[in-house]
């Protein structure tokens, strides 16, 4: 594939802070797991797409046998050391001029929307939705789903909630007064500042049951514990940030019954629905380009919370 653009993900930032001992894979490494763009040649006996077709790449790769991969959910692939995502450890990654893809079964049309614009669709627009759509069936009128964490994938979570589940109040909770700004446009009914006071409006909000869904965008201490705050009893509380922090947890926090998960990605079924989505105009994701000669600047920007959205590295312009 000809790379269009690529995605910087906070994924990233960790793996470049594993130590030298501890890294699963040698250097130098490509990073890149956000991916889309044009089909440049197809291996021998590929078939079901041409050279020049604008495609997204589904990125957790598994065996393709099992019965989780059968079913399009290769972020679960249960054979050993799967899946093994381009540009997460396992293969080089996007962000070069062009990217080996392992099967055509990892690429989604894009119709005509452009590879450019839309490469974090797959990571930071699938893992919103697939947190989101499993818990749907909690989100009918007079529901509340809380965001916490407005940046990239929280905005994207906010949208997916919009769009799935119209009736739901959604309150976005940040650190940044610009992020919660931005957050209210993208379908956020409150924008609350992160800290005690948030927690007392959500409880408000909330007739003090607390919100059916909790979605811990970050998952570092104060946001966990917050989380645990405004969950309810018989609700979801979802990790999906990669913050190392520990989730408290005895009898009754979180509240009795409030299931705990900590998804991973989505599936291959998912990710089509995330484009479908997109090319209806449903979601849109806040993107800044930067060329491939910039990327470590947009590193460095995004290390320091000043990316508003997704940063998009574009290899070729």
């Amino acid at each position: 594939m000809r790379v269009g653009g690529a995605g910087a993900c906070h994924s990233d930032l960790h793996l470049m802070e594993i130590p030298a001992g501890a890294r699963s894979f040698p250097l130098p490494f490509t990073l890149g797991h956000e991916n889309a763009g044009w089909v440049e040649a197809m291996g021998p006996g590929t078939t079901g797409f041409t050279p020049g077709d604008p495609v997204i790449v589904y990125g957790p790769w598994g065996c393709g046998l099992c019965m989780n991969c059968r079913q399009g959910m290769e972020n679960y692939c249960q054979a050993s050391g799967k899946p093994s995502p381009g540009g997460l450890g396992g293969t080089d990654g996007g962000m070069a001029e062009y990217l080996l893809v392992p099967a055509t079964r990892y690429l989604i049309p894009l119709g005509s929307l452009d590879p450019r614009e839309v490469a974090p669709l797959t990571d930071a627009g699938l893992t919103s939705y697939h947190a989101v759509k499993r818990s749907v069936h909690l989100l009918g009128p007079g529901s509340t789903a809380v965001v916490i964490g407005a940046g990239g994938l929280g905005q994207m979570a906010i949208q997916v909630l919009r769009a799935l589940c119209a009736a739901t109040t959604i309150v976005a909770v940040d650190t940044s007064a610009e992020k919660l700004e931005i957050a209210k446009t993208m379908g956020a009914d409150e924008g609350l500042v992160s800290g005690g006071d948030a927690v007392t409006r959500i409880k408000d909000i909330t007739n003090g049951q607390g919100a059916e869904l909790v979605l811990d965008l970050v998952a570092v201490n104060p946001t966990l514990a917050m989380a645990t705050q405004v969950a309810r009893v018989l609700g979801h509380l979802t990790i999906v940030g990669v913050g190392t922090a520990a989730l408290p947890i005895n009898f009754s926090n979180p509240p009795h019954e409030c299931s705990v998960a900590s998804p991973f990605w989505g599936s291959i079924p998912e990710l089509i629905e995330v484009i479908k989505l997109a090319q209806a105009g449903k979601i849109q994701m806040l993107v800044e380009h930067f060329p491939l000669e910039r990327a470590d600047e947009a590193y460095h920007l995004l290390h320091d919370g000043k990316i508003q959205g997704r940063a998009i590295i574009t290899p070729n312009n």
